[in-house]
């Protein structure tokens, strides 16, 4: 069977999503005209989530450490939940908690980093 352009190209994404480490359950993805999402709906909310916090914190917004582990835990507590059968997440809360761990996990990233730029500076002006 011959595949035509757009398929080799969802192809290709579908793949690249396989290699980040998404599970791309068809039942826990979004559809675009017949095509799954190259990665399911918390993976595509945390995608979404590192954009945006990524333009916030060009943006010169800040939010504290203690915010932004507070967000990722909120993706980690609807995981965990659904984990443990106690509730059945959706794709929508899937979506809105992985833009919530995306933002968190972003800033925990962007702090570090901060952090260790700090640790360096300071050990050069040492020597």
């Amino acid at each position: 069977m011959k595949m035509n352009k757009k398929e080799k190209i969802w192809i290709s994404f579908m793949e690249y999503g396989h290699r980040i480490g998404c599970h791309q359950m068809p039942e826990r993805s979004f559809f675009l005209n017949g095509y799954q999402f190259p990665v399911c709906a918390r993976c595509t909310g945390v995608i979404l989530g590192e954009i945006i916090a990524v333009i916030l914190i060009l943006l010169g917004i800040r939010f504290n450490i203690v915010v932004s582990i507070f967000l990722l835990l909120i993706m980690g507590f609807d995981w965990f939940i659904q984990f443990i059968k106690i509730l059945q997440s959706n794709n929508a809360r899937r979506l809105i908690t992985g833009v919530t761990g995306g933002i968190g996990l972003t800033y925990i990233y962007y702090y570090l980093l901060v952090y260790i730029i700090e640790v360096v500076k300071n050990f050069l002006n040492k020597y």
